[in-house]
């Protein structure tokens, strides 16, 4: 009997770790871009961002080279709507590099996520 509550508060605890992750994988898949080492208030920093928010739209969206045309307009739809959802972010953190009122923290990221 008291090797049996150990087991089932393991149980529990494994319980509440996955169910997070199960959300999150229904959800749809998100990466974080930083740009904590960039100065967006500069084209070159922008321009930079810009790749990163592409790579990782082609990322969540599973970006594979095929002749497929079904294929081809899929992970093309999925990444322009990606890229569309992280632009607010991208504005936004361009606009307060721009009037210098922020200060970038090794933190400052956008989030990029495929629905």
């Amino acid at each position: 009997m008291l090797k049996t509550i150990p087991a089932l508060a393991a149980l529990a605890v494994a319980a509440v770790l996955v169910t997070p992750t199960v959300t999150q994988a229904a959800e749809g898949i998100s990466v974080r871009v930083s740009y904590a080492d960039l100065n967006l208030a500069s084209d070159a920093g922008q321009s930079v961002l810009r790749g990163r928010i592409g790579q990782a739209a082609r990322d969540v969206c599973g970006f594979e080279v095929s002749q497929a045309l079904p294929i081809v307009i899929e992970t093309n739809h999925c990444t322009s709507d990606a890229m569309s959802r992280a632009a607010p972010a991208y504005e936004a953190a361009v606009a307060a590099a721009r009037r210098g009122t922020v200060t970038v923290l090794e933190g400052a990221a956008i989030v990029v996520s495929a629905s």
